[in-house]
């Protein structure tokens, strides 16, 4: 069993940045892929990035490529999800998730088993 909390959100205007971290208990998160995913009012949870269990790859979707940026610290617990130029349309409830020895490419919510609460994240315009 995985437990995972983020943590991070917050109110932020547009072409701010933000930075969210996951933070994992229970077994080792090593062994785990490690997603960010997020979902906005009335809209399906969509995939915005990931890093695969090695910790080699990362994968991001377009709407954020080249603006977010997924890292883990070397402990392997925590990984955290930088946001640049943030934009209105970001604004959403951010969720971590891990599934066990997963590929970065990964970007349907089945392929993961964990998940997290939820951090709010709004950005104003």
């Amino acid at each position: 069993q995985v437990q995972l909390v983020e943590s991070g959100g917050g109110l932020v205007q547009a072409g701010g940045s933000l930075r969210l971290s996951c933070a994992a208990s229970g077994r080792t998160f090593g062994a785990y892929a490690k997603a960010w995913f997020r979902q906005a009012p009335g809209k399906e949870r969509e995939f915005v990035g990931a890093i695969d269990w090695s910790g080699d790859s990362t994968h991001y979707a377009d709407s954020v490529k080249g603006r977010f940026s997924i890292s883990r610290d070397k402990g392997e617990n925590t990984v955290s999800l930088q946001m640049n130029s943030l934009e209105p349309e970001d604004t959403a409830v951010y969720y971590c998730a891990a599934a066990l020895y997963g590929a970065s490419s990964n970007e349907g919510t089945d392929a993961y088993q964990y998940w997290g609460q939820g951090t709010q994240v709004t950005v104003s315009s």
